[in-house]
């Protein structure tokens, strides 16, 4: 083993090729190329197998990380898949998209100690890619089939992941999903340029063929109420995500070309998959040759820039009243936009959008940052008289995701919600306050990370698992009684 591991004293940390900016910019590629077998053999020899694995710590999952990088440097492929594929349902998926600088990569001992840290997120997406050609992957085929069966609400990373999980158990399960498509925003919010689609079609293809049966185009209130399901199902997993865009209370805000950020990414992602988008096609959605200004600092305000240099923006600015430091979304999303030509401007605010019928410019305020606040971040201050405009043909508001009303929508009355609208649920079996209903994801926890959602939705599997098995058991009990 010593031989093949612990070559980060003498290994230079190196990603796999990426493309250039130049080349970036005028398709939707995914930005780096695949590793070698010999290169992804070396990035991994150079993990040091340490005895408290923090990367695997700060992995939602809780990926076991340096026996899977151990096996990759010895070539074990095959087991190397196996053994990252126990603690994660979408390993292909999160080796591209997961902010690995902010996760596993960013706690990696060797980061931390000067080195770099292992490559981590590119060996993963080497593992699973290698597997899937490999023929490695099999549909779930479950050990006995049992006269039980699931609902899941919402064809998303927590929905697929309990789908996986339940069905490995033998539960008939049906997913239920409003859009055309499964994946939920890995198919429609997420640009081909992080996730190429077919990878994702990869795996509902796999689930499908393994048995899940999923039902497209299926709105819970208008095609069943969630009591419909209740009735047809032993357990209902609400895996719905959040989608409703956060607004900006600023004069203007109603303007033509001021737009969600998902409204544009969803047109874009419905171009590139073929499909008719008039408000794309009319040039309401269509970023060519147009100044675009995108407002927010999160990974859905990256994933619209980039959108939109590869559209052939005129000119992309991102305002967030906020300093690089302190943005929430992944440092590589930045830098990757900067080398892209996209133009940061850091501490303004949207003060007002101008225009007479239509945007055409947004008027900001520059921003001082105070004293922290009681989460320990410094609190945006505006500076008086710093107001300025920045050209816009379009501006984006990509502020964040809050909750749809699911008890008005499901007509479920009765189903509890947080004061921030997300469902309420015991932590601890993550069943709702409605006997057999359980829900996970970011109609949750709040719009947040794949690899959550991942982790959620297993989770959730176990308890919804746990749950039916304790049904079983007390309904037998009581007929022997």
């Amino acid at each position: 083993m010593t031989g093949k591991l612990l070559k980060f004293v003498d290994l230079a940390q190196k990603m796999p090729e990426k493309r250039t900016a130049d080349a970036r910019r005028q398709d939707f590629d995914e930005i780096y190329n695949r590793f070698d077998p010999k290169a992804a053999a070396d990035q991994a020899s150079r993990c040091s197998q340490c005895g408290v694995p923090f990367c695997q710590v700060h992995c939602p999952v809780h990926n076991n990380i340096p026996d899977w990088l151990m096996l990759t440097a010895e070539g074990r492929l095959e087991e190397a898949f196996e053994v990252s594929s126990a603690t994660n349902n979408l390993p292909e998926i999160c080796g591209r998209i997961c902010p690995q600088d902010r996760l596993c990569e960013g706690n990696c001992v060797i980061e931390q100690s000067g080195h770099g840290t292992v490559t981590i997120g590119s060996v993963e997406k080497y593992i699973t890619d290698t597997a899937f050609e490999r023929g490695w992957v099999k549909p779930v085929s479950p050990p006995r089939e049992l006269d039980r069966s699931v609902g899941i609400i919402g064809g998303g990373p927590a929905g697929m992941a309990a789908a996986d999980q339940l069905r490995r158990k033998g539960y008939k399960v049906h997913v239920y999903d409003r859009y055309d498509r499964v994946g939920g925003l890995l198919i429609y919010g997420i640009p081909n340029f992080k996730l190429e689609k077919d990878i994702v079609q990869r795996r509902v293809d796999l689930l499908e063929q393994g048995g899940v049966n999923f039902h497209r185009n299926f709105e819970v209130g208008r095609d069943a109420t969630l009591q419909e399901l209740r009735d047809r199902h032993d357990a209902v997993l609400i895996a719905t995500g959040v989608y409703k865009a956060r607004n900006i209370q600023v004069p203007g805000v109603g303007l033509e070309n001021v737009v969600p950020a998902l409204d544009f990414l969803i047109a874009s992602n419905r171009k590139g998959l073929n499909d008719a988008v008039p408000a794309f096609d009319d040039g309401n959605l269509d970023a060519n040759g147009k100044n675009v200004v995108v407002i927010g600092g999160g990974d859905t305000a990256m994933d619209c820039v980039r959108t939109a240099v590869r559209q052939g923006a005129n000119s992309v600015t991102c305002l967030y009243r906020r300093d690089r430091a302190n943005m929430p979304g992944s440092r590589r999303e930045v830098q990757y936009a900067e080398e892209e030509g996209i133009t940061f401007d850091w501490l303004a605010a949207p003060e007002a959008f101008l225009g007479d019928t239509a945007v055409t410019a947004v008027r900001a305020q520059r921003i001082h940052l105070g004293v922290p606040d009681a989460s320990g971040r410094q609190t945006p201050e505006l500076i008086p008289g710093s107001s300025y405009n920045a050209e816009a043909d379009i501006a984006i508001k990509a502020l964040g995701f809050d909750p749809e009303d699911l008890p008005t929508l499901f007509n479920a009355p009765e189903l509890q919600v947080t004061k921030w609208g997300t469902v309420r649920i015991n932590h601890r079996t993550m069943m709702t306050n409605l006997d057999g209903v359980f829900a996970a994801g970011d109609i949750v926890r709040g719009a947040s990370l794949v690899v959550w959602g991942i982790r959620d939705g297993r989770d959730a599997a176990e308890g919804i698992h746990t749950y039916i098995e304790a049904r079983a058991a007390s309904g037998a009990a009581v007929a022997a009684e």
